[in-house]
């Protein structure tokens, strides 16, 4: 009996774009915030709508991203990112910072303030170690005695205004082509999934069946398989057209680029011509002096045959 075929599950920036938003599959995104953030009690309360959620025709298939609002009221930025940005990470230090900012209004108390958690998926290779996902965070660290303050800890007893440490931004970056296909923890399916479009054998973090069943390509309805096809379609030709451009750039500044190269290094060699003759008239002159070819070689460079040859 022959091995059974794994199921093409769509994209997850396609799921996330026309099916994650359904409550009905809330599940799926609380599967995967567990398996990255290790915390099996997460629940989707509600999806905030951002600007890379738009279905127009003219939406961009470069990013793809949702907000979800988890049980503990912390805002949890979710974004795809095709293709490459040289300034992603100001970007989601940008993106955060308004985050934080909308969440709190003029005259509320600051305690208030969102927690923010941002997850980028990432399909280019951002340039950062050799890892293929990443935790940043920000911490306190004395510098006298160097060790970190304690988040538990952090509380004042006295002010129960200060909430502690836990209210500054995180950022979690998967690079999905550094993913090697080994599975060591739950997150691992996950990511799985995005780089291979399947899930893969044995798989047991939570939630994960589910998007087996709800994903599957095979169980879209044929107006939904046509408008994925379209979709990858769109995105092959966008990421082509950046790679092209991106090439033809290159080739655009060699083109420029190679006649001042040449322009150069014909100076460089009329340069050298003067310079040798000069040492010449030196050596001849020396020469003359009845110096001997040690002492006109020491001052000139010139070899004994071309100072033979004067």
């Amino acid at each position: 009996m022959g091995k059974k075929e794994k199921q093409k599950i769509v994209r997850f920036d396609w799921a996330m774009k026309h099916l994650l938003r359904n409550k009905a599959n809330f599940d799926i995104l609380e599967g995967f915030m567990s398996a990255l953030l290790g915390d099996n009690e997460i629940k989707v309360l509600q999806l905030i709508e951002s600007e890379g959620n738009t279905d127009d025709k003219d939406e961009k298939f470069n990013r793809v991203d949702i907000m979800v609002q988890d049980g503990y009221k912390r805002k949890i930025i979710i974004e795809i990112q095709n293709t490459r940005e040289s300034d992603y990470l100001e970007r989601i230090l940008f993106g955060t910072s308004k985050a934080i900012t909308q969440s709190i209004d003029s005259g509320i108390a600051f305690r208030k303030i969102d927690k923010i958690i941002s997850i980028s998926i990432l399909y280019f290779n951002l340039g950062i170690g050799e890892d293929y996902l990443y935790h940043g965070e920000t911490i306190f660290k004395g510098l006298t005695t160097q060790k970190e303050i304690d988040k538990v800890k952090a509380v004042l007893p006295d002010e129960k205004r200060f909430r502690g440490l836990n209210i500054f931004p995180e950022y979690y970056l998967i690079q999905v082509e550094k993913y090697k296909n080994i599975i060591n923890r739950a997150i691992d399916e996950w990511v799985y999934w995005f780089k291979n479009e399947e899930i893969a054998e044995n798989s047991t973090s939570k939630n994960i069946d589910k998007v087996q069943e709800k994903l599957s390509y095979l169980k879209m309805k044929p107006e939904e398989k046509k408008a994925y096809q379209k979709y990858l379609e769109r995105l092959a030709s966008e990421t082509d057209m950046i790679e092209t451009a991106k090439n033809d750039g290159k080739q655009e500044a060699q083109q420029e680029l190679l006649p001042k190269l040449k322009e150069a290094k014909a100076r460089e060699e009329e340069a050298k011509a003067k310079e040798k003759e000069a040492l010449k008239k030196l050596a001849k002159v020396m020469k003359s002096l009845g110096k001997t070819a040690d002492e006109i070689m020491k001052e000139t460079g010139l070899s004994p045959r071309e100072i033979e040859n004067l």
